[in-house]
């Protein structure tokens, strides 16, 4: 009871007090309702801070279509390793091989859109739309963050037993025997070069699918097929060995690293030109634009770092860093490419 009165007394007190400010100024002011909007206008900028300006403060998962030891996984980790440490975060490669990045493909579209989840990816990210019914849809699941760079061509070898010197023997002895060329799956890049290479030179080439490009050039190596078109990046240490023969690049100029193997074009395919594939990194659809912003600025800068440069172009990849509108365009131009490539060709999923 006394609590009680003493309390109502001290309310009065506030009340005569601002009653006199009133009388005096001549209106009358309630603070509570301007109090409330401060408050709530803190709130959301603690928010803001908080999603935006913390980014990121947990390790980023980076989930790969393909095994480790291939093309995507090396040029993944030195990209990686240059831009967590400019972020001072973990970034955590996930190698889900399988279905030619299906399996990883579709764990990234359905990962939360915060960020923390990114998924590096060539064109089979939209060739698999193609020949197949893929679980997401490239445009409408993922939002494209960056294009780390763009392959200059493939490398084609053959087995040293394979009487073959240059690309016109090749085809010459293509034309009186059946040989074999591996890929790292069904409508790979790789897969799609090589009946490129078929169609304008005249070849039946068979195909033989692997798992990954390590697989394949460990089929080639052993005899299981005579001819790849490869990644330089994973073929270059096996013809400095002497375990595997170059004969031609499929690139508009020779390989830099290797100027004395012709390219197909200037060696009797008049026309020939496959400049490679892009490596983006995508994020799931709806991920906040400031944190596409943040990552997308970090990997262009990665990017260009000497080391990260000069390992890019060592693999037969030319850095390009082109942001979210750019690299959008470039796989809605390819979509229609790669799908009149697939529609010559007769390529099916099996």
């Amino acid at each position: 009871m006394d609590r009680d009165r003493e309390a109502g007394r001290h309310q009065t007190r506030i009340d005569r007090g601002q009653s006199q400010i009133e009388s005096r100024r001549g209106w009358k002011f309630d603070a509570r309702p301007i109090f409330v909007v401060l408050c709530l206008c803190a709130a959301t900028a603690a928010s803001a801070a908080t999603s935006t300006g913390e980014y990121p403060n947990r390790p980023i998962r980076m989930l790969l279509g393909f095994p480790a030891g291939g093309t995507i996984d090396s040029l993944s980790r030195s990209i990686a390793s240059q831009v967590e440490t400019q972020l001072g975060r973990p970034i955590v490669l996930d190698n889900r091989g399988g279905a030619n990045g299906i399996v990883a493909a579709e764990i990234a579209a359905h990962a939360p859109a915060d960020g923390y989840t990114v998924l590096f990816s060539p064109p089979a990210l939209i060739i698999n739309q193609i020949i197949t019914k893929a679980p997401y849809d490239t445009l409408r699941d993922f939002v494209p963050i960056v294009n780390t760079c763009l392959g200059e061509g493939s490398l084609v070898v053959v087995h040293p037993s394979l009487p073959v010197k240059n690309v016109q023997d090749l085809i010459a002895l293509a034309k009186t025997k059946t040989l074999a060329y591996g890929s790292p799956g069904i409508g790979n890049t790789q897969h799609l070069v090589s009946e490129m290479f078929n169609m304008q030179a005249g070849t039946k080439l068979v195909h033989v699918p692997y798992k990954g490009i390590a697989p394949a050039v460990t089929a080639v190596l052993g005899g299981e097929v005579q001819v790849l078109f490869g990644p330089p990046t994973i073929i270059v240490q096996h013809i400095k060995s002497g375990k595997l023969r170059p004969i031609g690049f499929t690139g508009e100029k020779r390989w830099s690293f290797m100027p004395d193997v012709p390219t197909i074009a200037e060696s009797g395919v008049p026309g020939f030109k496959s400049t490679g594939s892009w490596q983006g990194i995508f994020a799931p659809a709806k991920t906040p634009k400031e944190v596409v912003a943040r990552l997308h600025a970090e990997i262009a800068k990665a990017i260009q770092v000497p080391k990260v440069r000069d390992f890019l172009r060592a693999s037969g990849y030319e850095p390009d860093g082109r942001g979210t509108i750019d690299f959008k365009k470039m796989i809605e131009n390819d979509f229609k490419r790669y799908a009149e490539v697939i529609r010559t060709a007769g390529i099916k999923a099996e």
